[in-house]
């Protein structure tokens, strides 16, 4: 349906007006900026329509317990050190003002969506790239609101689409969040003709929803759990009787974790360093590097970071890396190393002794892993692309070689919900060949009596198990080492899974679904 087109001037606070839309093109050929997870907003219209008070601490009136510089505003702090809100109550009240029904905000969101569909990047670079463009349109609250909105319509999508298809409408971002807003907030739909050029021909379809939740029994299985279809039967191979938990848990919002810099400082002296800067955070169950946030902070711009005492990473991520067991080796490749995620746990576990390097095909991935290896403090490390003549120099010569395999992504949908989107049953045919050819590549490299550890961001078994049982027929001189054996001197305490491989998942262990296999070369 179109959309009512963009003002020439942004709307004033008391969102009489709808925002400017963005431009269509060009927001998304930007570099790559953080991920940041954001609640879901506007809860309060069902309380408003039943005439009920509405809750001042639900999610949409709560200012997050930190957000990037160019969001915080002016105000009071509360005795917990929060950011309040410095307008007075009847001002808060008055029309248009709460984040979740403020015109801009629900405008923004679609204008951000429309952004992401058209780009086909990933969403947190676009998302990024356009707040930077627009971020002077909104407030602090409204910006929190507006990406929380964008993001729950990604990860509602599949459900939004069917009740839009049930009420006769081929499904855009403009109806989508409409229908967000009707469907889960409880808004009336003849609030929301204002978003549309033609108010009219979409009137009807918005008021077939009104009373409506977003839950239905009718629903396909694949539409409750808001997958694409055709990956719906991957998912019940892999999960079976947990079909339902762990899909559930990927329609959550993520935590953020963090790993320490073991080279710098400790848990503990880390978790002051955060309090400091009014962020809470608790150890992670099972990483003894971890600490886990709330899904609404951003730690990028904290001092801790700037020192190089933290990084983002999650939970999964740093158990994968820590398997490889990098301590007291003198030679490690990171085979896949990208911006260097997993590098940086490597060159901790090295102590700074022995030769790291890593590798990658992408220059600009390896530029931002060489700025973060820099500011963490880790000399033994060196980045560089692969080249056909340095594998072979170096044949058989590695101790531990990390293969951090491309691949579908689906263990990581919580927190990049666009993802799952934008994933093909041609994407999955060819990353699994790919996978395999990678791994021949990095299997050159082990020494006899070295350790290959395959890892992957997914939880399908025809990236993982079948991976590896299909590498071990062309490789027979490597066996696979139980990650039980090996999780007592690296990680320490109880192991969470019963083995062979590390396969974690976000219902049974409340991080992103990862997997990865231990194989040893004979000596």
């Amino acid at each position: 349906m179109p959309r009512r087109p963009p003002s020439s001037r942004p709307p004033r606070r008391d969102g009489d007006r709808p925002s400017p839309r963005s431009r269509r093109d060009g927001d998304a050929k930007t570099a790559r900026g953080p991920q940041r997870n954001a609640p879901a907003a506007g809860r309060g219209d069902r309380d408003r329509a039943e005439g009920k008070r509405p809750d001042s601490k639900r999610a949409e009136n709560r200012r997050p317990e930190n957000t990037r510089p160019e969001n915080r505003r002016p105000g009071t702090r509360s005795p917990d050190g929060r950011q309040r809100d410095a307008r007075r109550p009847a001002e808060r009240r008055a029309g248009g003002s709460r984040p979740g029904t403020n015109r801009k905000v629900i405008d923004g969101a679609a204008a951000l969506l429309d952004a992401i569909t058209q780009s086909g990047d990933p969403a947190d670079r676009v998302r990024h790239a356009w707040m930077r463009q627009h971020h002077r349109a909104f407030d602090a609250a409204e910006r929190t609101a507006l990406i929380g909105l964008s993001e729950d319509v990604l990860r509602q999508r599949g459900k939004l689409d069917w009740w839009l298809t049930e009420a006769g409408a081929e499904p855009d971002n403009a109806l989508r969040v409409a229908a967000h807003r009707i469907l889960v907030s409880g808004a009336k739909p003849d609030n929301l003709l204002w978003l549309f050029e033609q108010p009219d021909a979409v009137a009807p379809v918005l008021r077939k929803l009104d009373g409506h939740t977003l839950e239905h029994p009718k629903m396909p299985q694949a539409v409750k759990h808001s997958v694409p279809e055709w990956i719906l039967p991957h998912l019940k191979e892999r999960f079976g009787a947990d079909l339902e938990l762990e899909l559930g848990a990927m329609l959550r919002p993520a935590p953020l974790d963090v790993r320490i810099n073991p080279l710098k400082t400790t848990r503990a002296a880390a978790e002051a360093a955060l309090a400091a800067e009014e962020l809470r955070s608790q150890p992670t169950p099972f990483s003894p590097l971890g600490l886990r946030l709330s899904p609404q902070a951003y730690v990028n711009n904290t001092q801790a970071y700037a020192e190089g005492l933290i990084e983002p990473q999650d939970e999964g991520s740093q158990l994968a890396a820590q398997l490889v067991d990098a301590k007291g080796a003198k030679f490690v490749v990171d085979f896949c190393a990208g911006a260097g995620g997993k590098t940086l746990v490597l060159a901790a576990a090295m102590q700074s002794t022995g030769r790291l390097v890593a590798i990658d095909i992408s220059s600009g991935r390896l530029q931002q892993a060489r700025l973060r290896l820099r500011r963490a403090g880790a000399h033994n490390a060196e980045c560089r692309a692969i080249e056909p003549k340095w594998l072979k120099r170096h044949r058989e010569l590695a101790d531990r070689v990390l293969v951090d395999a491309p691949c579908t992504g689906t263990g990581t949908w919580r927190r990049k919900p666009d993802a799952k989107w934008r994933l093909t049953p041609q994407d999955l045919e060819e990353l699994v060949p790919r996978q395999a050819e990678i791994l021949d590549r990095a299997a050159r490299l082990v020494k006899p009596g070295g350790r290959l550890v395959y890892v992957t961001c997914s939880v399908l078994l025809d990236e993982n198990e079948r991976q590896v049982e299909a590498f071990l027929r062309r490789w027979p001189d490597f066996a696979v080492l139980p990650v039980t054996e090996v999780w007592p001197q690296t990680i320490g305490g109880a192991c969470p899974v019963p083995g062979p491989y590390l396969s974690l998942s976000p219902g049974r262990h409340g991080t992103d679904g990862f997997f990865a296999a231990i194989l040893v070369r004979s000596a």
